[in-house]
């Protein structure tokens, strides 16, 4: 796979900088969000893989040392029970943590879950809790960390993380398949969102069986460790895979990311067909073709339809940004693709309307932050791990 041009590198490490603030040596921290509370999963997640993309393809320090530090600013606020403070994101940045989620400690981070890290309290039509899509892109997170250092430490805070949020959310409906809640309340004692989203339970069986692939190589319980848990991933899927559909951008690049794990590569000469083990493509699922043609038809349709030409008031760029990602996510294990350059045209107009002054219009975090996971998807991506 090429690598990504120095101007592209240096325009994400930019837009990383606007966002967490510049590296000023070994004390650094990333900077507290305005818009949210101080950290936020989601956001998180994808600004530790950004960082880790930029220290892969530079071989600098400093951008491994943002990650690991990041790391440990959202475990230390977001695996804690809300902070009581007043002011702004500043001041919950610097007021004192509170007491761990339950099952958490400072050696298992992870262990309670971690909180969304909205800034209403629960309780609240859109307030703080848990998500599985969001625990499972913080697991991803983990997960690279501990492929870019080689330190099994953040696969088993992972792994914590998996087996204690996995049966909170996932549950026995009847004689039927198992079901998922889509949101629980911090303590994961009671669910806050009943029904069930409609990627999770491929981001649980993708991220499992990426974490599954990892485990078995640094020796952690051999095949089994995850085994329960993908199985129960594995029969929502099979359930429900076939009735598939969505028309949101964020939705169906997600899908496209999530397929392209465990689609089989159109080229055995792909650098992604060199990077595919058994727990990782899981011997190129029928879901993943059947979600991958459906998401890739829907997309269609909403170029067709003008979708992406609609004023930018009726518009949002972050989740553009999940369509440009997982489109090229799709063709990093699909070279030969129906309009593969047109395409790739797509993506770059995403990111000629949404760069530059447009950037910062909704936010300056979630929005920025997946727009420099689009200009370099790097470890996002499945032939990047030495699978």
């Amino acid at each position: 796979m090429a690598a990504p041009h120095t101007g592209v590198l240096q325009q994400q490490a930019a837009v990383m900088d606007s966002v967490y603030g510049p590296w000023t040596g070994s004390g650094w921290r990333p900077a507290a969000f305005e818009r949210t509370a101080p950290r936020y999963l989601w956001t998180d997640a994808f600004g530790v893989v950004n960082y880790l993309t930029l220290y892969k393809d530079t071989q600098e320090d400093m951008y491994l040392q943002q990650a690991l530090a990041l790391v440990d600013a959202v475990h230390n606020t977001l695996g804690h029970h809300r902070a009581h403070f007043s002011g702004g994101s500043a001041a919950a940045a610097a007021a004192p943590p509170a007491e761990w989620l339950p099952g958490a400690s400072e050696q298992h981070p992870t262990a309670g879950g971690l909180r969304i890290g909205k800034p209403h309290p629960e309780g609240h039509p859109d307030g703080d809790g848990q998500y599985f899509h969001y625990l499972t892109k913080w697991a991803f997170a983990l997960a690279a960390v501990a492929e870019a250092t080689g330190d099994s430490k953040y696969l088993s805070w992972a792994l914590d993380l998996v087996q204690r949020v996995h049966p909170a959310f996932v549950y026995q409906a009847g004689t039927g398949p198992k079901r998922m809640h889509w949101k629980m309340g911090i303590d994961l004692a009671h669910p806050a969102v009943a029904s069930m989203g409609n990627l999770d339970p491929y981001d649980g069986l993708v991220t499992y069986s990426l974490l599954q692939g990892l485990a078995e190589r640094h020796g952690f319980g051999g095949s089994s460790v995850l085994q329960a848990e993908i199985a129960d991933m594995q029969a929502i899927v099979a359930a429900k895979f076939k009735s598939y559909h969505s028309d949101g951008p964020l939705d169906l690049g997600e899908a496209l990311w999530l397929a392209h794990w465990q689609l089989a590569s159109s080229s055995s000469s792909s650098s992604a067909a060199t990077h595919t083990s058994p727990a990782a493509a899981a011997a190129a699922a029928p879901w993943a073709a059947h979600v991958a043609d459906v998401s890739l038809a829907s997309l269609e349709q909403l170029w067709g339809d003008g979708y992406f030409e609609q004023p930018l008031k009726w518009r949002l760029a972050f989740r553009e940004f999940g369509t440009s990602i997982g489109l090229q996510a799709l063709m990093s294990v699909r070279p030969d693709l129906p309009g593969w350059h047109l395409w790739q045209q797509r993506v770059a107009d995403i990111h000629a309307t949404w760069g530059g002054k447009n950037l910062s219009t909704r936010d300056n975090d979630i929005t920025p932050v997946m727009y420099a996971t689009s200009l370099n998807p790097g470890l996002w991506l499945r032939g990047h791990w030495r699978l």
